[in-house]
């Protein structure tokens, strides 16, 4: 046992030094010095195009007819920057360091009919474009839709053909890069006819004192200005307080209710042994009787586990600085590569407590931990993936990609989930029950509506998911739209009071109910701590129909369909945060009495 743990402890260590190498080597290629003499040629790749209002829904820069470069080449991708739909090819300008040029021509093209109609369609969906210009990306869009000045009930669609760019240099580094398209100067696409067009481009070079260290820093500061920053601060604070002080207040009320109850029952043992018992003492011998589906139960117990050392790990990282704006693709690889690691976790706690309940299939039990979580995503990813393949969209994952991720989970996931699981079931740990549970259960009593099982979980949810609310919108304004999440430190805090008011909340739920004299608290300890998955996902319908402008098969289809993959990871998250808070307070209280 003590020599299969070991091989296990190495084999963890060494894919953490991988993780922690290629978190370094990824900081280090996008920082590295970029030094360049006067008409040296500086690396600019075309990216994608898209319409703006939905971040999913991106095609490859070359799909619409624009000027093809003499020499088209892609350049090589990471894990990561495939999964954020990146697909970098070499871009038809020519922007040599310290050269300007003033108009000039990219090329000369006559448009048929069908590009023209395909260049409408992208202006009139607000299609934008992005580039990347020594790894300093930059956007644009195509086009614009104007009234008619002779009907204004008609529109006219114009694409713009000259854009201007304008790059900040520091010496030998290039610091910044705006692109511009010159409003007069458009083509006219209003109309069903071949169209000539000649795309140009000028560019403007200037000195700027901002070193090459802080080029990145523009991006953070354009989606978090001081007072924006100011606010979002005073919201969480805010809203933590309230938090907390409705928690200290619940907590204050529970240990005076609990102290009263130590106090009865202490005083109950003394004047008559043989009094009947009421309360939550009165159910002592079934209160550890072991839950229904225990394989299921300590199966969600072991994903929940292994989610919430995936979260630690990423804010690990991102508190201290790997997930920079715009490193592309770096968060994507560590949730994969940590998610494959931290497998061990799952396993082990999975095998472990299912031992504990005296479950005897521990391989359907390890089955079931690695399916729990990964077979929604999995069926998930495989109808997303399907519908982004008829799109033609960027988010569709080449095979080579769908290789590699089976390969992880093949070779890493799975040898690292069974080793997991054999130490586990190994293991020499025992349930602590505190009392002894009979043989046949006690009848729980009729209860009311507002102690069944649903109401309890919307009452169990509400507080947390209120702890967290006015961060929901800076997450989902990031993640589904084109903010720039930077400020880790206030997501973390975030998550803490979000861990603590579940604990919390799940306790005196679950007091609440032994007190009810139902003793059947395990499942729905679990239940209610993950309710505040249900409320997230209540909010993405909020979010979709009233905070944002998605629309379209394909962008709705990829928000609810990876938005309830991260709601059922929270699920299962809080609820084993829930359950673990809840067991620890059980345990306690009836330690704390005596109990024929």
């Amino acid at each position: 046992m003590s020599k299969m743990w070991k091989k296990m402890s190495v084999v963890w260590w060494l894919l953490v030094a991988v993780l922690v190498a290629f978190s370094i080597e990824e900081v280090q290629s996008d920082t590295s010095d970029h030094k360049y003499k006067s008409g040296d040629e500086v690396p600019i790749y075309a990216n994608k195009v898209g319409p703006f209002h939905n971040p999913s829904e991106t095609y490859r820069f070359f799909d619409l007819p624009f000027c093809l470069p003499a020499h088209l080449k892609e350049k090589p991708e990471a894990l990561g920057e495939v999964l954020n739909g990146d697909r970098l090819v070499s871009a038809p300008y020519k922007l040599d360091f310290m050269v300007e040029k003033d108009s000039a021509i990219v090329c000369r093209k006559k448009l048929t009919k069908q590009e023209v109609a395909k260049f409408r369609s992208a202006v009139t969906k607000d299609y934008y474009f992005q580039m990347y210009y020594d790894d300093l990306p930059f956007w644009g869009f195509l086009g614009k839709v104007e009234k008619d000045k002779n009907d204004p009930s008609e529109e006219r669609y114009y694409l713009f053909k000259h854009l201007h760019f304008e790059i900040l240099y520091n010496k030998d580094r290039v610091i910044e890069i705006n692109a511009k398209a010159d409003p007069n100067a458009v083509v006219d696409l209003t109309e069903d006819k071949e169209v000539e067009v000649e795309f140009m481009y000028t560019v403007r070079w200037k000195e700027t004192n901002i070193p090459f260290e802080n080029r990145m820093e523009k991006y953070s500061q354009s989606s978090s200005q001081p007072h924006h920053l100011e606010i979002h601060w005073f919201s969480i604070i805010n809203s933590c307080v309230t938090v907390l002080l409705l928690t200290g207040f619940l907590a204050t009320i529970l240990m005076r209710v609990l102290k009263n109850d130590f106090v009865k029952y202490a005083h109950d043992e003394e004047a008559a042994d043989d009094q009947e018992e009421t309360g939550w003492k009165y159910i002592h011998g079934d209160v550890f009787r072991y839950p229904k589906y225990k394989s299921l139960f300590a199966a969600a117990l072991g994903s929940g586990t292994q989610l919430f050392a995936l979260a630690l790990f990423i804010f690990i990282l991102a508190l201290v600085g790997v997930f920079y704006p715009y490193n592309r693709g770096a968060l994507f690889t560590a949730l994969v590569v940590i998610y494959a690691l931290t497998s061990g976790i799952a396993g082990y706690t999975a095998s472990s407590f299912y031992h504990q309940l005296e479950g005897s299939n521990w391989v359907r039990n390890l089955l079931l931990t690695g399916c729990l979580f990964c077979g929604p995503l999995f069926l998930t990813f495989c109808f997303l993936n399907t519908v982004a393949i008829a799109y033609t969209a960027t988010a569709a994952l080449p095979f080579g990609t769908i290789v590699v991720i089976v390969l992880i989970w093949s070779l890493v996931t799975s040898p690292l989930l069974v080793l997991g699981g054999i130490a586990g079931k190994n293991s020499k740990a025992e349930f602590q029950a505190p009392v002894r549970t009979t043989k046949y259960p006690r009848e729980i009593p009729p209860l009311p509506w507002y102690r069944k099982t649903i109401p309890q979980m919307a009452m169990a949810g509400f507080l947390p998911f209120s702890a967290i609310y006015i961060e929901l919108y800076y997450i989902f304004a990031s993640v589904w739209g084109h903010r720039i999440y930077t400020i880790y430190s206030i997501l973390f805090i975030v998550f803490i009071i979000l861990l603590i008011v579940t604990a919390f909340i799940t306790v005196a739920l679950t007091y609440f109910q032994l007190a009810a004299e139902d003793h059947e608290w395990w499942w729905r300890s679990f239940l209610c701590g993950g309710s505040t998955g249900v409320f997230i996902y209540g909010y993405c319908l909020y979010y979709y129909y009233e905070r944002s402008d998605m629309s379209g098969f394909m962008q709705t289809s990829f928000f609810f369909g990876y938005m309830a993959c991260i709601c059922y990871g929270f699920f299962l998250m809080l609820g084993m945060i829930g359950f673990r808070a809840a067991l620890f307070f059980v345990r306690h209280i009836y330690r704390s009495i005596k109990c024929e």
